[in-house]
């Protein structure tokens, strides 16, 4: 009997310690996502404003600083930005209860810890997509994001509940160690890899361009090409009215439905076993119906899910309502995103790899600080549940990009387009 399988990637070692930090990571990151704004909610007592705020400090450097990242990431090794990344995050994460059992922490710790890890963040997250097709095969990406996808999918499973018993019993500063010491551990498997990396070369030999040339190439290249520039649009406003609604959930469920720690924790282990399932099985689903109608299902699916969460009852009855829609959301969204990811890492050649991804960054995580202000604007305006549907209402539309375009026509992953580079 084999204990560990022997075909595809399971048998490719770099590939192996890169699944591996990825794995650490995201177990560790459940505790930050519950984590963090419970030490806002429920330690420092802010409001659902300043709760929303929290969100968008985080995801602002997706705005400020993703274009230049991209640049940066085509020009050096990528394998140590991804370590640098991992070990500032870390520190940055252990300041928050160190400073909490020092008596000062504040609301301003956690906007500028949150804004710091956001710019950590975003350099290892152009790396590390930009990383990944010079590590495998082109024909091996499907596979490859599809088994970090089950990484993520399951530490979405475990993470959360176990979180959440953490925090309830040892207070949420303290479970945010449990994150900063993942980071470590995804960067000790990163730092293992040893297959060397071939340095990014120009289309030409000519001298170094200035970096606003770099970035109007990376531009040009997403904003003009008949894929990329559609499904930019759809995750961009997915993004954008899910955020909206996302910014302010943990505070209507602990506020208005009532729920623990405990339970929040609950709600999203169970509704996980969506996106495990779909880890499993993107590879599949999009060989069987093809690329295109795979990315535009998943999309027209998943956004009315959210329409759920402002209409469930208070209590514990709230479960019976917001899993069945996030397992089907989770589903959805790990399929739509394993499809995409892998067509923009196939089409696009090495040498812009890490700029597509930038300008992919910027534009679709760049609405996530928008939509979490409006949300938390909206809050405190109109009431939470109130914007929970526009959320909700908004989220049923970003298919609309990738249904009128040519993605609808892709059934296999195309090769790069060599008047688009």
């Amino acid at each position: 009997m084999k204990l560990w399988p022997s075909g595809g990637l399971w048998r490719h070692p770099d590939f192996i310690k890169l699944w591996s930090a990825e794995t650490v990571s995201q177990f560790g990151t459940q505790f930050t996502l519950l984590a963090l704004p419970l030490v806002a909610i429920d330690v420092l007592h802010a409001s659902a404003f300043e709760v929303a705020a929290l969100t968008t400090v985080e995801f602002l450097p997706f705005l400020l600083v993703s274009l230049p990242a991209g640049v940066w990431v085509d020009r050096l090794p990528r394998r140590p930005i991804l370590v640098a990344g991992d070990l500032a995050r870390a520190l940055l994460l252990a300041s928050i209860p160190i400073v909490y059992w020092l008596g000062g922490l504040t609301i301003w710790q956690l906007f500028v810890v949150a804004f710091l890890v956001g710019i950590a963040t975003v350099f290892f997250d152009v790396a590390y997509q930009s990383y990944l097709p010079s590590l495998v095969e082109r024909q091996q990406l499907v596979d490859g994001n599809a088994k970090l996808e089950i990484s993520r999918a399951a530490a979405q499973l475990g993470g959360p509940g176990i979180a959440g018993i953490f925090v309830q019993l040892l207070k949420a500063p303290v479970a945010l160690l449990v994150d900063a010491i993942s980071f470590i551990g995804s960067a000790v498997f990163i730092f293992s890899i040893r297959k060397a990396e071939t340095p990014p070369q120009p289309a030409e030999s000519a001298p170094r361009r200035r970096m606003r040339e770099e970035l109007g190439e990376g531009l040009r290249y997403v904003l003009t090409h008949p894929y990329l520039k559609n499904i930019a649009a759809c995750t961009a406003l997915f993004n954008f009215f899910g955020n909206l609604g996302f910014a302010v959930l943990l505070v209507f469920a602990r506020r208005e439905l009532h729920l623990s720690p405990a339970a929040i924790g609950l709600v999203f282990t169970l509704s996980n076993v969506g996106p495990l399932i779909a880890a499993f099985n993107a590879n599949r689903i999009s060989e069987r119906f093809g690329v295109g109608n795979t990315i535009i299902a998943s999309a027209v699916i998943g956004g009315p899910m959210f329409l759920v969460v402002p209409f469930v009852p208070e209590g514990n009855a709230a479960l019976a309502w917001l899993v069945p829609a996030f397992v089907v959301a989770g589903f959805t969204n790990v399929i739509y995103n394993v499809t995409q990811v892998s067509l923009r890492q196939a089409i696009t050649p090495e040498r812009i790899q890490g700029r597509m991804n930038s300008v992919m960054r910027f534009i679709v995580w760049g609405t996530i600080p928008l939509g979490a202000l409006v949300g938390g604007v909206l809050a405190s305006q109109i009431g939470l549940k109130e914007t929970l549907i526009i959320g909700g209402v908004g989220s049923c539309l970003p298919f609309l990009p990738v249904l009128f375009s040519p993605v609808r026509s892709i059934r296999k992953m195309p090769e790069p387009v060599a008047q688009h580079i």
